[in-house]
C-alpha cells in the first residue's frame, strides 16, 4: 500500500512521522548509554539513579533505545497497514516528549524517587501502545493487534523492573521477560519483513528461488520459541526449558534457511535483515545451552547474542532501510552504511564471545566502542535526512 500523505504542518519536518524522531533519538540514546557504561562499571562515573550502575545499564537499553526505535517502526508502519494518515505533529510531539523526560527520570530518580521515576518511565510505552491500538483498531486492521502483545509485555517487563529494583536491590525475571518480549517482536516483525523485502529484490534483481511463504511451520515456530522465552524469563536455570529453547533455536535455523538469505549478497540492505536474525537461534542455543548446562555454558552468552546481536542489527537494518525510502532516497547502502552493518555485527560476535570468554576484557571494550561507531555512525549518516522534508515519494519501506 502506498504511503498516506502527512497533514499540511507549521511543525517541523522530524515530527511528520515516527520513524524521524524517534530513530534519531534511539540512535543517540544507543550510543550514548554505551559510552557512558564502561566508565560507570569501573567506578569511574555515577548516575543520579537509584539504580545500580548494571540496572541502569540493562534498563536504558532494554526500555529505552529498543522502545524508541520500535515506537518509531510503529508509528510508521500502521499508517501503512491500515491507510490512515500518521501520528505526526503535536500527538508526536507529546510522545517524543514522554520519552525524553523518562530518560531523565530514570537518570535521576535517586534525586525524585524511584516511583515517580518508575510512572513517568513506564508512561511512555503505555502511551504507545495505546495510540498503536487506537490507530490499528479505528483502520479495522484486526490481524495486526497481534503485534501489540510484546510491545504490552515489554511495558509490562518495565514496569516489574522498577518494582524489582526497589524491592529486591536488582533486577532478575524483568530482565528476561523485556529481552523475551523483543525477540518475540523480532521474530513476528522480522518474519514478515525479512522474507518480504528479500521477495521484492530477488524478483527485480535476481529471478529464481524465493522465500518461502508464511506458514504453519512460521505459527509453530514462533509459539514454541515464545513459549520457551516467557517460561526461561521466570525459570531460566531448568533443563525443560533449556531443551525448549535448543528447540526453538533449530527450528528458527530452519525458519532463517528458507527465506534464500544466500541470496542476497549482492545487496547489504536485504543481507543484513538475514544476519540480524541469525541471532535470535544463536541466542535461543546459548540460552538454552546455559539451563542444560550452566557451568559450561554463561548465560550472559545467550542474553547478549539477543540483545547485542538480535535486537541491535535488527533495528539498525530496519532503521537505515526505512530511513532511505521514507524520505524518498534510493535503497541503496552506502560505504558509510555498510560501515555501520560491520560494526555492529563485529561488536555482537566479540560481545558474545567476551561472554564466553570473560577474562579476555579488551574484546568487551572493542565490541563496546564498535556499537558507539555504529550507532553514532547512523545519527550522522542518516541525522540530516530524518530533520529535513521529503523528497518526491518513492515505494514504502516498512
Amino acid at each position: 500500500m502506498a504511503i498516506p500523505r502527512t497533514r499540511p504542518s507549521a511543525y517541523p519536518a522530524i515530527l511528520s512521522y515516527g520513524f524521524r524522531p524517534f530513530f534519531l533519538l534511539g540512535s543517540l540514546q544507543a550510543a550514548t548509554a554505551i559510552l557512558l557504561w564502561l566508565p560507570l562499571y569501573y567506578g569511574k562515573l555515577e548516575t543520579l539513579s537509584t539504580f545500580t550502575p548494571v540496572d541502569w545499564h540493562v534498563h536504558e537499553l532494554l526500555f529505552g533505545y529498543l522502545p524508541a526505535v520500535v515506537t518509531g517502526f510503529l508509528l510508521t508502519a500502521i499508517p501503512n497497514w491500515t491507510g490512515r494518515l500518521p501520528v505526526q505533529d503535536f500527538r508526536l510531539l507529546m510522545l517524543v516528549s514522554l520519552w525524553v523526560t523518562g530518560r531523565a527520570a530514570v537518570f535521576i530518580s535517586a534525586e525524585i524517587g524511584w516511583l515517580p521515576s518508575a510512572v513517568i518511565d513506564c508512561a511512555f510505552l503505555l502511551a504507545v501502545v495505546a495510540a498503536a491500538a487506537t490507530e490499528i483498531i479505528a483502520g479495522r486492521n484486526w490481524r495486526n493487534l497481534k503485534v501489540l502483545l510484546p510491545v504490552t509485555a515489554l511495558l509490562a517487563a518495565n514496569v516489574m523492573f522498577h518494582l524489582e529494583a526497589h524491592y529486591q536491590g536488582v533486577s532478575g525475571v524483568s530482565r528476561r521477560l523485556g529481552l523475551g518480549a523483543v525477540v518475540v517482536l523480532i521474530m513476528i516483525v522480522g518474519g514478515r519483513i525479512v522474507p518480504s523485502f528479500t521477495r521484492n529484490w530477488l524478483v527485480r534483481e535476481k529471478p529464481g528461488r524465493l522465500p518461502a511463504s508464511f506458514g504453519k511451520f512460521d505459527i509453530g515456530t514462533i509459539a514454541l520459541s515464545s513459549t520457551g522465552l516467557a517460561a526461561w524469563s521466570f525459570f531460566p536455570d531448568t533443563n525443560a526449558i533449556g531443551a525448549l529453547l535448543v528447540a526453538g533455536a533449530a527450528l528458527n535455523i530452519i525458519r532463517l534457511a528458507r527465506w534464500a538469505g544466500d541470496r542476497t549478497l549482492a545487496d547489504p540492505l536485504v543481507l543484513i535483515l538475514h544476519v540480524a536474525f541469525a541471532f535470535v537461534p544463536l541466542g535461543l542455543l546459548l540460552a538454552g545451552l546455559a539451563a542444560l548446562a550452566p557451568g559450561a555454558v554463561p548465560a550472559v552468552a545467550g542474553v547478549h547474542a539477543f540483545a547485542v546481536g538480535a535486537a541491535a542489527c535488527m533495528t539498525l537494518a530496519v532503521m537505515t532501510r526505512a530511513s532511505l525510502g521514507h524520505t524518498g532516497r534510493d535503497l541503496t547502502a552506502s560505504a558509510g552504511t555498510r560501515a555501520i552493518f560491520i560494526a555492529i555485527v563485529i561488536a555482537a560476535v566479540l560481545r558474545v564471545a567476551a561472554a564466553l570468554a570473560p577474562a579476555t576484557a579488551i574484546l568487551l571494550h572493542i565490541s563496546a566502542a564498535l556499537w558507539v561507531a555504529a550507532f553514532a555512525g547512523y545519527a550522522v549518516l542518516f541525522g540530516g535526512m530524518l530533520t529535513r522534508p521529503r523528497r518526491q515519494t518513492r515505494k514504502s519501506a516498512v
